[in-house]
């Protein structure tokens, strides 16, 4: 006897010390994801927040009539084609009249975006009693400058500027003429090839069009689909071949989807490239699968004893579905496409075969203009060989997780919030 419950001890100490090692290597697992987790947002933030302010300068600007050759401050195009930059370099002259020669000035002159000539167009729309004033305005520095003023002390040995651009620089620091403001025309532009100058409005807008799009398209007919294959569909060979395929596209590489809208939307039908309608409908058929099956789920989740009671007061099939069982599945098809919606905007391989991959510089107006996405957005920064474009891609990158965080938080928010336990 003593020796049966010897061996039943020893037989519950190694199971004891399996469930120990189980329960470790789940701690471990879910240690080390969090740990991934948190050094990737901390390399993007690192990365990514200098992006969200950029240098200016501070400088005298005389708007001299002369230089501006504008014989008319009310002509409107002559404000618009008026010699601005020429107004910058004078400025820029008489702030370090010791630059001599053509490569001096030449690099006095870069030290200004070439951004900063809009401004005084503006200015001088907005007050055209501004022409033959001397005025103190805060300039916007070009991106090489932004990124010397951004670096640590050691960092700024590697920087691009010369030695006359660093000296320039430091003497202007000691004046405490430059100084970092809130990069605006970071949620107000499109894309540019000047780092200082480029944007994600533009993106964010055709994101925008084309999650309206693909909202509007896939969640009336994935639901649509949902409600006959759960409740009309008769059960046979032919129903259960649409089941397998619907699960089966759940699983396809979304690059085949964008093959398809080439193919297809682009290539037959003849639609134009890089708009939101087209980039809209490949994301439908990507999503149609997901809001598919979660529909199905929710409708399944619905007490067969709400169907049999409604039919027993006399209400027919279609009204059954339609005010009871759709009403009470409908946070559960919220959820699925809210979650459907979030993959969606992720995407970036289906629509880059689209075309969505152009360059755009104008803000979409609609969801038929030439536009991109963020994720496209991050992938052409990601591919620029100007430094600035590294934070500018790691600042885009956490506006998108914003995005997609703030859609996940939804979805559990209304399915806390509507969802009926049984």
């Amino acid at each position: 006897m003593s020796k049966t419950t010897e061996q039943v001890r020893k037989s519950l100490a190694k199971r004891y010390r399996a469930e120990r090692r189980f329960k470790a290597f789940g701690v471990g697992a879910i240690g080390f994801g969090l740990l991934a987790l948190v050094l990737l947002f901390t390399d993007i933030i690192g990365k990514g927040h200098s992006a969200f302010f950029e240098t200016y300068v501070k400088m005298e600007v005389t708007f001299d009539q002369d230089t501006l050759d504008i014989s008319d401050v009310r002509d409107e195009e002559q404000l618009n084609f008026a010699n601005y930059d020429g107004v910058i370099r004078n400025a820029l002259r008489e702030e370090f009249p010791s630059a001599s020669g053509r490569q001096e000035k030449r690099e006095l002159y870069s030290l200004i975006s070439t951004g900063a000539g809009y401004e005084l167009r503006d200015l001088l729309k907005d007050d055209p009693s501004l022409m033959g004033k001397s005025i103190t305005l805060w300039l916007l520095a070009d991106d090489d400058v932004d990124v010397y003023v951004k670096s640590a002390q050691d960092d700024r040995l590697e920087s691009r500027l010369s030695d006359n651009q660093k000296s320039w620089i430091e003497s202007l620091e000691a004046q405490d003429r430059v100084e970092l403001q809130w990069n605006q025309s970071l949620f107000t532009h499109g894309d540019s090839r000047e780092p200082e100058l480029a944007g994600i409005w533009g993106a964010v807008t055709g994101s925008f069009f084309t999650m309206l799009v693909t909202l509007i398209l896939s969640f009336p007919i994935g639901v649509a689909a949902a409600i006959y294959l759960e409740e009309f569909a008769p059960k046979n060979k032919f129903t259960d071949f649409i089941e397998v395929n619907i699960n089966n596209l759940a699983a396809v590489p979304s690059i085949i989807f964008g093959l398809l809208g080439l193919a297809v939307i682009i290539g037959l039908f003849g639609l134009p490239r890089s708009v939101p309608v087209v980039g809209g409908i490949v994301l439908t058929l990507m999503t149609l699968p997901t809001i598919i099956i979660s529909s199905r789920a929710a409708i399944k989740a619905v007490p067969p004893s709400i169907r049999e009671a409604a039919m027993g007061l006399g209400a027919s099939k279609m009204q059954v579905v339609l005010h009871h069982v759709l009403p009470l599945a409908l946070p559960g098809m919220l959820t699925g496409a809210i979650i459907g919606m979030a993959q969606a905007l992720g995407e970036t391989a289906p629509l880059l075969m689209i075309g969505m991959v152009a360059f755009i510089v104008d803000v979409p107006g609609g969801p038929l203009d030439p536009s991109t996405v963020l994720p496209v957005q991050i992938y052409l920064w990601a591919d620029s060989p100007e430094q600035s474009f590294v934070a500018l891609t790691s600042a885009a990158i956490m506006v998108l997780l914003s995005f997609l965080i703030a859609m996940n938080t939804l979805a559990v928010f209304l399915r806390k919030r509507l969802e009926r336990r049984w």
